[in-house]
């Protein structure tokens, strides 16, 4: 073995796509490369000792803006203990800015944007000559028919116990300015029949949950009912063992075609992300997201009354623009939409995006090391940022979890962001924790609440024990479910369907 290919995940469950794809694309090369994942996480030295017991020659690492810091960490003592190791950079942290990183200060070569083709490219050059002058590569992007497709690479234990990504596209036509996408010029589709081809070898391994990383999946709706029936097919011939599929949906694209076949899928089956991020017209023309919100919402709407797909809906918070008062009124528009999650997340500056460009205007501040998650900015102070943040972090512990279905509605009451929000800050001031908080004591930390707001502790006791008990009697939050409460879905969805 000669190449190893290697990244630092998020998870275990997480499977590297793009490692796959470089492993699928080595050409000659293939049978000298090898591919080993680790967690954040784990121990330098034993990241290093593991890679090193390979005795590779050449060692790609994967960067992403959730493992640069570990990685860098990584590759510092790589070079130390074995410093005639040559090591490669790829990914998305390494594509942009890349001068000033001090990863790529260690690394021996970098590769910006894609790496099909150009890093077993430079892994020959390397290997057999000439040697490569230049540190900086830029990917060539190949045609799309040209590249192969990784997905034998997953293993049957990949198949077994970890998220099966795939994409039957890259790239993104839409230039919103908070989102690497907006230096693609459009989005590139793979060849349809190829695509469904490998679907169905990785169906009948036994994957049985497909995440779909397109950034665009209802882009071209011929293409999105293809694809859709596919896994129609699987669940109508096989009822007793389900397939679970996860999209992200532009929000204002939902033509009745494409409504027509999500109506058809069962509950447990198809979960949709849906990136709102802002209902604040002027904050949408600033970052260049062009969006209908009326379409949006009634598509969201829509969604909510007529399918059984499971909505996971985003907004960020700390846009050039966005107020507080601003978030808010939209952060209560989609409230009342009723999706079963409401990702609230906090606009992180990543390498590259041209949100940089109003940073002197909307005094925009950033984390100085990743994830680059906003401090600051014109119109929300360093104090009011880390309150969003807590907010966000509690609302997925409360809300998004699906364990207070009955709950939350009463205490959200008819201002969804302003009352948990005050509860948000009471919580804070009562525990000063954000993490590590036992369900049973946040149990009781929302019965306490209730109390302070004037409910009696035994209807309050009464209403949390409900939840505890996993009924919801409202049926709004919680909705559709399959018999015993079976599902294909994650657990995270499942904790939404009723019991």
């Amino acid at each position: 073995m000669t190449i190893l290919l290697t990244t630092l995940n998020a998870r275990y469950t997480h499977a590297s796509l793009g490692l796959r794809y470089l492993l699928a694309n080595m050409g000659e090369l293939r049978e000298q490369t090898r591919l080993q994942e680790f967690v954040i996480g784990a121990k330098t030295t034993e990241i290093v000792e593991r890679i090193l017991a390979h005795a590779p020659r050449i060692v790609g690492f994967g960067i992403y803006i959730w493992n640069v810091e570990e990685t860098t960490r990584v590759v510092a003592m790589l070079k130390r203990v074995a410093p005639d190791v040559v090591v490669v950079l790829g990914g998305p942290e390494v594509s942009h800015e890349s001068n000033e990183q001090e990863i790529v200060k260690l690394a021996d070569y970098v590769i910006t944007g894609w790496g099909d083709v150009t890093f077993p490219k430079l892994c020959g050059e390397i290997l057999h000559g000439p040697k490569p002058l230049m540190k900086i590569h830029a990917g060539v992007q190949p045609p799309m028919d040209q590249i192969k497709l990784p997905y034998s690479l997953y293993s049957d234990s990949d198949i077994k116990n970890r998220t099966i990504y795939v994409e039957a596209s890259r790239g993104c036509p839409f230039k919103c300015e908070f989102c690497l996408s907006a230096l693609d010029k459009t989005a590139w589709p793979f060849p349809l029949d190829d695509f469904l081809a490998e679907m169905e070898s990785l169906y009948a391994r036994g994957a049985r949950l497909f995440k779909f990383v397109d950034r665009t999946f209802n882009l071209n709706i011929k293409t999105s009912l293809k694809i859709m029936q596919f896994f129609l097919d699987k669940l109508e011939a096989h009822p007793d063992d389900p397939v679970y599929a996860h999209f992200e949906l532009v929000p204002d694209h939902l033509p009745d075609a494409l409504k027509e076949g999500i109506s058809k899928f069962p509950a447990g089956a198809l979960q949709f992300e849906i990136g709102i991020q802002s209902f604040n017209p002027a904050v949408q023309t600033l970052v260049s997201r062009k969006q209908d919100n009326h379409k949006a919402a009634d598509n969201i709407r829509w969604l909510t009354q007529h399918s059984h797909a499971h909505m996971h809906v985003d907004l960020i918070a700390g846009l050039p623009g966005e107020t507080v008062d601003s978030f808010a009124e939209g952060f209560n528009k989609l409230w009342a939409l009723n999706p079963h999650e409401i990702q609230f997340g906090i606009l992180k500056r990543l390498r590259g995006t041209p949100i940089i460009r109003h940073t002197q205007e909307y005094g925009l501040t950033f984390e100085p090391y990743a994830p680059y998650t906003i401090l600051a900015n014109r119109d929300i102070d360093f104090a009011t940022m880390q309150r969003l943040v807590r907010f966000a972090r509690y609302w997925d512990l409360v809300a998004n979890s699906g364990r207070f279905g009955n709950t939350l509605p009463v205490l959200l009451g008819d201002d969804a962001f302003g009352q948990f929000m005050a509860f948000s800050d009471w919580l804070y001031a009562s525990t000063d924790a954000t993490h590590r908080i036992a369900l049973d004591r946040l149990a009781a930390m929302v019965s306490r609440w209730l109390q302070t707001r004037g409910m009696d502790k035994t209807e309050a006791d009464a209403l949390l024990a409900s939840d505890y008990a996993g009924r919801n009697e409202s049926g709004s939050r919680l909705k559709g479910g399959a018999a015993g409460g079976e599902t294909a879905a994650p657990s995270r969805q499942a904790r939404h369907l009723a019991a």
